[in-house]
C-alpha cells in the first residue's frame, strides 16, 4: 500500500456536562488506525469510491454529537424525524464520478456524525463497552463515506463483516 496522509478532525459538539465522552485524540487515533487498515485491503477499496483514483490524502470529519443534535439532522436531512446512531454525509462517494473532485491529491471523503447517547444505549442492548459500539458506529460510518451501503440483508452482513475486521485488525 502506498503511503497515504490521513487528515481526520474529530469535534465533540456536546455542551451536556452528564455525558459520556471519550478521549478524542485517542478517538482520532483509533480512526487513522481502521482506515489505514481498510486501505490496505485491495478488495475493499475496489469496491470504494476510491477504485480508480490517484491520491496522497484523505481527510474526513467525525462530529460526536447528542440526541437533540442528531435528531434535528436527521429530521432536516433526511426526513426521519427521530434520533438515530450515526449519519455519514459521503461527499466525493456521494458525487456523481464526472463531478468528483480532488484538490491538491486530496479527497474529501465527507463527515461522520454519531450519537454519543444512542452508543452508550446500544452499548447496553449489544452488550459491549461504550468504547466498542462507538468503535463499531465509527467503522460503519467510514465505510459510508468509503460508498458501502447496505440496502440489502446481504450488503449489511457484509458491511458488519468488514466493520469488525477493521476494528480487530487495527487493534481498537
Amino acid at each position: 500500500m502506498k503511503k497515504i496522509e490521513l487528515n481526520i478532525f474529530v469535534e465533540d459538539a456536546i455542551d451536556r456536562e452528564n455525558l459520556k465522552k471519550p478521549d478524542l485524540a485517542l478517538v482520532t487515533q483509533k480512526l487513522k488506525k481502521m482506515t489505514e487498515f481498510f486501505l490496505t485491503h485491495d478488495e475493499w477499496v475496489e469496491k470504494s469510491c476510491l477504485k480508480g483514483y490517484k491520491y496522497k490524502t484523505l481527510t474526513f470529519d467525525v462530529v460526536l454529537c447528542d440526541d437533540e443534535k442528531i435528531h434535528g439532522i436527521n429530521r432536516d436531512y433526511r426526513n426521519i424525524d427521530r434520533p438515530t446512531d450515526v449519519i455519514s454525509f459521503a461527499i466525493f462517494a456521494d458525487s456523481n464520478v464526472d463531478e468528483r473532485f480532488i484538490f491538491d491529491d486530496e479527497i474529501n471523503l465527507g463527515e461522520i456524525i454519531i450519537s454519543l447517547e444512542k452508543t452508550l444505549v446500544q452499548a447496553q442492548e449489544n452488550g459491549k463497552t461504550f468504547e466498542g459500539e462507538l468503535y463499531f458506529l465509527l467503522a460503519h460510518g467510514i465505510l459510508h463515506l468509503m460508498g458501502y451501503d447496505h440496502l440489502t440483508e446481504e450488503t449489511l452482513c457484509e458491511m458488519w463483516d468488514i466493520q469488525e475486521k477493521m476494528i480487530g485488525g487495527s487493534n481498537v
